[in-house]
């Protein structure tokens, strides 16, 4: 298995190795875009062979001092360790710390802006000056990796300018790539990195719950992955329609949860989506009057 590359409409670049499933975008000098997009085609390589000789450990929950040597490796252990005290592993924030690495080679003189889109995980890049415009998509079991190669519909979409402190995005929720214990539809998270927001936007998405069994099936993540690190931890497999009011108290436990890392400094803002309803946190001016996600 090797890792390959394709160059898209538009100058974008698609890698893929494994399951690693990436889209990156720039915007700047010639040369410099040359050169960044070498630098990150280089590293890419190296990044899954060192994710799977650590295997074990990032498998493992976070518990005392970091045990892992790689740096995509250390960097998901560290975006995990706020949640220490509840059952998390750093392969809740592998998706936008694989992002964050590859990011790193277009932060150069010449590379205006960059993005690089894991799977709905984005970090950024922004030169002073620079902004990107940024969709929310609100249900996950619309999105998949070709949609994000040849563009989708987006259900709300806002500005990131440099003077903001968000380089980081992720989304997650019961219907996504990886497993949720929670019933949202999605949680976008802004933080000031991708491995932070994708670790944020598990815990949240986990807190979007209600007690309601006989309207949500979970089974034992062991049953339906062979490999996951959750486990016999139950997961949701199935959602139908909630009563309003079981709706709106899931989603009042995730903001309730949100605003509480909101005010730890660990995320900039979120937006949390059930079954058409939304709520969010309080968002910086140039979110809050951005176009809304949800009519």
């Amino acid at each position: 298995m090797q890792a390959t590359r394709h160059l898209l409409p538009g100058g974008r670049w698609h890698l893929q190795h494994g399951p690693i499933d990436i889209v990156i975008g720039a915007d700047g000098e010639p040369e410099a875009l040359q050169a960044a997009h070498e630098a990150a085609w280089q590293r890419f390589g190296d990044v899954l062979p060192a994710l799977v000789a650590e295997l074990p450990l990032l498998r493992q929950p976070v518990r005392g001092p970091c045990p892992l040597r790689g740096t995509v490796a250390r960097r998901m252990w560290c975006a995990c360790r706020p949640f220490h005290d509840e059952y998390v592993t750093p392969m809740a924030a592998v998706a936008g710390a694989v992002a964050q690495e590859l990011i790193a080679h277009y932060q150069r003189e010449g590379v205006v802006r960059a993005w690089v889109n894991n799977g709905g995980d984005i970090a950024l890049h922004l030169a002073a000056g620079e902004s990107l415009r940024v969709g929310l998509f609100a249900d996950l079991a619309r999105l998949d990796a070709r949609q994000l190669r040849q563009g989708l519909a987006l259900d709300g979409r806002f500005t990131i300018d440099a003077a903001m402190s968000v380089r980081g995005i992720a989304t997650s929720g019961w219907r996504g790539r990886s497993f949720s214990l929670g019933v949202a539809d999605s949680v976008t998270v802004l933080a000031r990195h991708a491995a932070e927001a994708d670790a944020a936007a598990t815990m949240i998405a986990n807190s979007v719950n209600v007690d309601a069994p006989a309207l949500i099936e979970r089974r034992p993540a062991s049953t339906l992955k062979d490999d996951t690190d959750l486990g016999d931890i139950p997961v949701t497999v199935d959602v139908q329609p909630l009563p309003p009011a079981l709706r709106q108290a899931a989603l009042r436990a995730g903001l309730k949860r949100a605003q509480d890392l909101q005010a730890r400094g660990l995320i900039v803002g979120a937006a949390l989506v059930c079954q058409g309803e939304l709520l969010h946190t309080p968002l910086p001016q140039h979110l809050a009057d951005a176009e809304p996600a949800l009519a």
